[in-house]
């Protein structure tokens, strides 16, 4: 059963009491000496072809996604609550998280036979709340309160009190960060060669405290570099300030790391360690999780990619290293429906789809030199519906090879005279203004509506523009390549009553499957200048 409670008030978190931290040697003792693998594998270091011919560096990837929780946490979690007595078993645990760490505490409370209530906040993935309950089956209770962690946070805070269970911190806790720091201890010893630096994705800071402190420690010439959602951009700014740095709000995609404050522990052990914390934005992390899926075939959820984005940020600015560069795939948790966003917007985090509105006049020949801008290049999107007699405003995406091409294609529409807005970097257009070019339209005058689909292959769409009739005028167009086999097209095509004869010829010549969609009511009511469905008679 899962329970939604109110939270407490989360805009100043509680802070976690602050204890001495250990020195570092006993911090790597402690790591050594972790019980992780009674539940943990020492989790593969990949070498990733595709990732270092892109970079021209040798990259690897440490694949804590392949863990029996998708997720690297099951290494803290257990070695806390293994150290447990039997005074402290029997209170039972709490703990919050926002999903990868309840799901360590759920298999570590099966294991041990614990009990164990976890805290999640609302805007925990549904598969990682299902994946609790499997690992932890009679063990766990789900409770779910607040919009991130530390909003869960407060919450387990209150109910440790009432109940008198032990918390199991998910990063500010020292047996913790020494069960996540075996992370850092078997990559040293995976990759006894040159490297140049390890990527680190950064939430509480736990995973990053324990791997930087046994790196630093044992081999203090490679660079530890954490990796940070921009908008949940907690320890780079504590770091940054030099004091912990409490977040008002923090950003819902990277959910893993989705923190308001970090530990005091951890600021401390990465203050000592870290080199620096990177920050990515989304359509980064969306490209990121694209190229792990290239190499692995495997599918990273957001905050398992965080540590790739960062590393293609560094090389892009620092240039290829002579050392390989290790990124730790932290998990592999990831809602099944958000895959399509993530598809969305891996090409322009890549820099593959460059995404521009364009005007035209509306005048016979426009349609072709639109065409003849775009050259070979393969379209991803195109929309458009007429709305003013003297121009057209069409919103297009075109797949690109590198950055230079976006300019090259923005300068071949103003040598046509088109009048070009980039909208490749912004967010509402991306979001939301390409999918409401739309609407009625007075113009639309003698409208056919139909369907079309062809193969889906690199330049289809643009061949089918070509054979477009140039004496009738489309005043609709909506066409969007989402990786299906064939291509989907809605057109309107404005032909007067007396040349519908004409254009059922046409149409037969097209040679594309096509269905006419002109009496469709949904057309009618939302598109169409009928009257009579408008007014629902």
């Amino acid at each position: 059963m899962i329970a939604r409670v109110e939270p407490l008030s989360a805009s100043a978190p509680q802070p976690v009491q602050t204890v001495d931290t250990p020195t570092d040697s006993e911090m790597v003792r402690r790591a050594q000496s972790s019980q992780v693998y009674d539940v943990a594998r020492e989790s593969p270091l990949e070498f990733a072809p595709l990732l270092s011919s892109k970079t021209g560096s040798d990259v690897w990837l440490k694949r804590e996604d392949q863990q029996t929780v998708f997720s690297f946490k099951l290494r803290g979690a257990y070695n806390r609550m293994v150290k447990l007595d039997d005074a402290q078993r029997a209170r039972g645990v709490i703990a919050a998280s926002a999903g990868n760490h309840a799901q360590g505490v759920a298999l570590a409370a099966a294991k041990l036979g614990i009990q164990a209530t976890i805290v999640m906040p609302v805007t925990a993935p549904q598969v990682k709340i299902d994946a609790v309950y499997r690992f932890g089956g009679v063990f766990v209770k789900v409770l779910l309160a607040g919009d991130s962690y530390s909003d869960a946070q407060v919450e387990a805070a209150r109910l440790q009190r009432e109940l008198g269970s032990v918390f199991v911190h998910p990063f500010d806790d020292i047996d913790v960060i020494a069960g996540q720091a075996s992370v850092g201890l078997e990559i040293l010893r995976q990759h006894p060669e040159s490297l140049h630096a390890v990527f680190v994705p950064v939430g509480g800071g736990g995973l990053l405290a324990g791997v930087a402190t046994c790196i630093k420690s044992l081999r203090p010439g490679i660079k530890v570099i954490g990796v940070q959602a921009a908008d949940s951009d907690a320890m780079a700014q504590s770091l940054e300030s030099g004091v912990r740095v409490a977040l008002e709000e923090v950003g819902p995609f990277a959910d893993g790391t989705t923190v308001k404050q970090v530990g005091a522990h951890t600021f401390e052990l990465c203050r000592r360690h870290v080199d620096t914390v990177l920050r990515v934005d989304t359509d980064a992390i969306c490209a990121a999780i694209g190229d792990i899926y290239q190499d692995t075939r495997s599918v990273a959820e957001p905050a398992g990619a965080l540590a790739l984005a960062g590393l293609k940020q560094y090389v892009a600015t620092h240039g290829a290293s002579d050392g390989a560069l290790v990124a730790v795939v932290s998990g592999a948790n990831m809602n099944f429906d958000r895959l399509r966003f993530v598809a969305e917007r891996a090409s322009i985090g890549e820099q593959r789809e460059a995404v521009f509105a364009v005007t035209v006049p509306e005048e016979r020949g426009s349609f072709k030199r639109f065409c003849a801008a775009l050259g070979q290049r393969s379209i991803t999107e195109f929309n458009y519906r007429i709305g003013d007699a003297a121009s057209a405003h069409i919103f297009v995406g075109v797949q690109i090879g590198i950055r230079a091409d976006r300019e090259a294609l923005r300068e071949a529409f103003e040598e046509q005279g088109f009048g070009v807005l980039d909208l490749t970097d912004d967010e509402l257009a991306k979001l939301h203004l390409r999918h409401m070019i739309g609407g009625r339209s007075a113009l639309a005058r003698d409208e056919q509506i139909y369907r079309f689909e062809f193969p889906e292959r690199p330049g289809a769409l643009r061949r089918f523009l070509e054979h477009m009739h140039p004496d009738w005028n489309i005043s609709l167009f909506h066409y969007r390549n989402h990786g299906a086999d064939y291509g989907r097209i809605l057109v309107g095509i404005q032909v007067p009553p007396h040349e519908r004869a004409m254009f059922q010829q046409f149409l037969g010549t097209l040679g594309y499957p096509h269905s006419d969609e002109s009496e469709n009511p949904a057309y009618r009511l939302l598109l169409g200048n009928d009257t009579a469905i408008v007014n629902g008679t």
